[in-house]
């Protein structure tokens, strides 16, 4: 027998879970811990669309209209930007910026801004439009059912 103890492992908050997975990892891990359907789920990945109600299980952010052409709107509260590029295509990437890990807050003519350190990105592809920022936003998994963009 070993000396060790066997004290059962303290509790971990979700938001304690959460920030220590991050956003790409925190959906399996509290769904495999019982967590509730109503936390954001996300995965790195190109956007898809798809017109069958419930396909990918995702959490509805807006409406399709909400979205508008050659812009984007932030959604703070699940960590994502959504764009739409061009008529009819959306995507999605983190808030977080890659330089100092702060959060963009605003997109304009096709920028999307980090108010931290002025670090401007593409609503096109994520990519660096003005540094100091070296490398471009995370992409994120959304699909469009109906009217309705759907976080993955």
């Amino acid at each position: 027998m070993s000396s060790e103890s066997l004290q059962p492992a303290p509790a971990i908050c979700r938001r304690t879970l959460l920030a220590a997975l991050g956003a790409a990892g925190a959906t399996a891990a509290l769904t495999a811990c019982g967590g509730s359907d109503d936390s954001p789920s996300s995965s790195s990945g190109s956007s898809e669309s798809s017109s069958s109600a419930g396909a990918g299980g995702g959490e509805a952010l807006a409406k399709t209209s909400e979205i508008p052409e050659g812009g984007g709107k932030v959604f703070a509260d699940q960590g994502v930007v959504v764009t739409q590029p061009t008529a009819g295509e959306f995507k999605a990437y983190s808030t977080v910026c890659p330089h100092q890990k702060q959060r963009v807050n605003s997109v304009d003519n096709g920028v999307i801004t980090c108010p931290a350190h002025g670090s401007q990105f593409s609503v096109t592809d994520g990519g660096v439009k003005k540094g100091p920022a070296t490398s471009g936003l995370t992409e994120e998994k959304v699909m469009v059912d109906g009217d309705s963009i759907m976080l993955m």
